[in-house]
């Protein structure tokens, strides 16, 4: 479409009423009830009509029906029928927009099909994760999880968003460093994964909430710290985390992981290559880069997810946000406690591997 068609289409859109749907303070217009005679622009990937929709899903469900029923119940196991079904409902839920997002982007059932389906098999299976305390984490209302960061890349956060899914029927809502959001593709899945900007409004704004925010006060210098200083906790910044805490009356819950710092073994850095490519390191480990791609993947290391019993914050004034040494002495409270649950966790682990 040309540049002035294009605008003409945007002109007409914007200045029809579109009903919208409402989902926890967000407004997404809903496709389906588009006004007639809006025309989408050539190229976009505007979502399927419904009729469409129920054409692909009922195409796929009489294939499975058919013929391919069989093969599908030999290789998919019993239950396949709903497991199908269910799948069916969600395609045909996307292909509509019939779903909803929050004012952060959050996507909680693409979340739940998609990317914890997809993270729960290797924290299962490949790191074999192991949660404790988990009765630590609230049933209900906001709570912020703060934990140690390691072994270059961030696995460890998205581990413990399946843990706290799985164990605790909570959502993690994680804050998340500005390089997450301007990698191509990362910030929009970051998005609809319910994570969001690491600044203080917006994990205030998710306490408030009742949400579980996660973060990882360490940031760069936790997952990018050389090996030989594994499980040495870093600066925790300036506690901004305490102070979100504080204002929305929230406990604030220590979580130790042990098993990530083994992942990828950092022996050395390539900081030329880092500053050129506009990152924090580019790290060197005994596979990577010598193995190329197969260097890549993560040592099958056994993880332990610790939460610790909270450290309350509602018998404080919202106003006690602003006494630095306040600040300061619950930072560090919060630090130390985490630091020693993981000296006590490494001195039980019998092995990195088992």
């Amino acid at each position: 479409m040309s540049s002035a068609r294009e605008q003409a289409w945007r002109e007409e859109r914007e200045a029809k009423v579109i009903p919208i749907t409402k989902h926890r303070g967000a407004t997404v217009p809903h496709p389906a009830e588009a006004p007639e005679g809006s025309e989408a622009p050539e190229g976009s990937a505007g979502p399927a009509t419904p009729h469409a929709a129920e054409a692909v899903a009922q195409a796929v469900g009489n294939a499975l029906s058919g013929p391919l029923g069989g093969i599908a119940g030999r290789l998919l196991g019993n239950g396949w029928e709903q497991r199908a079904a269910n799948g069916l409902a969600f395609l045909r839920r996307r292909l509509t927009g019939d779903y909803e997002i929050d004012e952060f982007g959050f996507d909680q059932e693409l979340t739940e099909q998609v990317f914890l389906s997809l993270m729960r098999p290797i924290a299962d299976r490949y790191f074999r994760v192991e949660v404790r305390g988990a009765e630590h984490l609230p049933a209900e209302g906001g709570a912020l999880v703060v934990a140690n960061h390691s072994g270059v890349l961030p696995l460890d956060a998205l581990m413990t968003q399946v843990a706290i899914h799985d164990h605790a029927g909570r959502h993690l809502r994680m804050l998340a460093a500005d390089l997450v959001f301007v990698l191509p593709g990362a910030g929009e899945l970051a998005r609809k994964a319910g994570h969001t900007l690491a600044c203080n409004e917006d994990a205030q704004r998710l306490l408030e909430n009742g949400e579980i925010v996660g973060v990882w006060p360490e940031g760069f210098k936790g997952i990018g710290k050389p090996f030989a200083d594994r499980y040495k906790l870093q600066r925790f910044g300036r506690g901004g985390f305490v102070s979100s805490a504080l204002r929305a009356g929230v406990p604030i819950v220590p979580c130790s992981i042990v098993g990530a710092e083994e992942i990828y073994p950092m022996i050395g850095n390539a900081k030329t290559l880092a500053r050129l490519l506009g990152l924090p390191y580019v790290p060197i480990t005994p596979t990577f880069p010598w193995l190329g791609p197969l260097g890549a993947l993560p040592l099958p290391t056994k993880w332990v997810i610790q939460f610790g019993e909270p450290i309350h914050t509602d018998a404080y004034p919202p106003e006690a946000a602003d006494d630095p040494m306040l600040m300061f002495n619950l930072t560090d409270q919060v630090r130390e406690t985490v630091q020693h649950t993981l000296y006590r966790m490494l001195v039980q682990r019998r092995s990195v591997f088992f």
